[in-house]
């Protein structure tokens, strides 16, 4: 039983007569007749355990963007159901407006909608329904919480997806679409074109440059149903927060944008999410069905407090990869973890494969390394200068050993990957 404002009201009430006419009849009397009306006023309320509820949710929708969870609720009992509905979800789900006042004869039902903008991805359970049924005057009510499972996968954002027309537009170029060819080692033979100027000498076709009265070179154009593979750190180091999200978020938004540049080149995208053992993968995908299977599997996934384990690595790797390949690290260039763990076991990787390392760098560095107008900002300058300092020394002990690093912002990471791939595809290093 839960009495309302209308009971608390009534019961004040009679304090009125009470302060005028000291008595205690009248006090009793009063407090008899509040109690009464509450009696009858709750013995006329339905019954909220014969309301029967279901929920319909949309199986996934990706971050920041709005969806909604219906409920239908029927009134099982003889009498009208006049009541409050609270559909309860976890606050990440962003379930803002979801209290509501619904009337329902007997045998009847109606829909409520309860909207959604999740504020974090994974999956957003909905925990129990509230329904609190009135009686005629609302001054006391009955109330229930009836479990009413009902679960939303919520996607990453993709919010890099605006870098991939741009993209696509210069992949076109390299894949002889226009006018622009390109020519080099491992790539696939196109056509045969008059040298010009500037033409590397390499690529001249002295067979067909014999048999005509001018020079002629070939043109090349990039390999397609080459292999990428993307292995996405969960360790510690991806929990660290950059502005306000964490690390791995910024890695997940890098992983789309260069699958989906990827498979438009005609290339094999295959995902593997490793910290000391396989968290998540992605295999054998391709086309329209990729980046579905990539969201999918991305969106559950949080960092462990673990440290990565990087021979294990190296090995799901060797695991997965009969031939050359494209090997993309997502991870961080924290110096510590790099030099514990990354360079010991990179260099053998990177005989085998095209290696590139992609971290995010933390913005709130390059915020300290300019801010120096007291002297606890210029030893915070010093401090951020160092930390990139050692970064620089990271990264180029990494380019010795034969890998590419990129080492970017967050919003900046996914197209500077995805840059980075495209270069590598020019230069016929895939």
């Amino acid at each position: 039983m839960a009495l309302t404002w209308r009971a608390v009201a009534l019961a004040a009430l009679g304090l009125v007569p009470v302060a005028l006419v000291p008595a205690t009849a009248t006090a009793l009397l009063w407090a008899l007749l509040v109690v009464v009306v509450c009696v009858v006023d709750l013995a006329l309320a339905a019954s909220p355990r014969e309301v029967a509820l279901s929920r319909s949710v949309p199986r996934s929708v990706r971050l920041t963007e709005a969806t909604r969870s219906t409920l239908v609720l029927t009134n099982r009992s003889r009498r009208r159901l006049r009541a409050t509905v609270r559909d309860a979800w976890q606050p990440s789900a962003g379930a803002e407006a979801n209290r509501h006042d619904v009337a329902v004869p007997p045998g009847e039902s109606r829909r409520v909608v309860t909207p959604l903008r999740p504020t974090r991805r994974g999956d957003r359970l909905a925990d129990r329904v509230t329904v609190r049924s009135f009686g005629p005057l609302r001054v006391a009510a009955r109330q229930a919480s009836i479990p009413v499972p009902g679960r939303l996968r919520v996607l990453p954002e993709f919010a890099s997806r605006r870098h991939l027309p741009s993209r696509l537009a210069r992949l076109r170029e390299m894949d002889g679409r226009t006018a622009v060819q390109v020519r080099g080692g491992g790539t696939e033979f196109d056509s045969l074109r008059e040298y010009v100027i500037g033409d590397d000498v390499r690529s001249i076709d002295w067979r067909a440059t014999a048999r005509r009265s001018e020079v002629v070179v070939r043109t090349w154009r990039p390999e397609r149903d080459r292999r990428v593979l993307i292995v996405l750190d969960t360790s510690r180091t991806s929990a660290a927060r950059i502005g306000d999200l964490p690390r791995i978020d910024a890695s997940m938004e890098a992983a789309l944008l260069l699958s989906a540049l990827a498979s438009r080149a005609g290339d094999r995208v295959d995902l593997v999410a490793y910290d000391r053992r396989v968290r998540a993968q992605v295999a054998g995908a391709h086309g329209p069905r990729l980046l579905p299977a990539l969201a999918e599997a991305l969106a559950p996934l949080d960092p462990s407090l673990v440290e990565a384990d990087w021979p294990g690595v190296v090995g799901t790797v060797r695991q997965r990869l009969s031939q050359r390949a494209l090997v993309v690290l997502l991870t961080s260039l924290e110096p510590a973890a790099v030099e514990s763990g990354v360079l010991p076991v990179v260099g053998p990787l990177a005989q085998d494969h095209t290696v590139v390392l992609a971290s995010v760098a933390d913005p709130e560095v390059a915020a300290l390394r300019s801010r120096r107008g007291r002297s606890d900002e210029v030893y915070d300058a010093a401090a951020a200068e160092r930390t990139e300092l050692e970064r620089a020394a990271v990264s180029v002990r990494l380019r010795q050993r034969g890998v590419e690093v990129v080492d970017a912002l967050p919003d900046d990471l996914a197209p500077r990957l995805a840059d980075t791939y495209l270069a590598l595809k020019a230069a016929g290093r895939l």
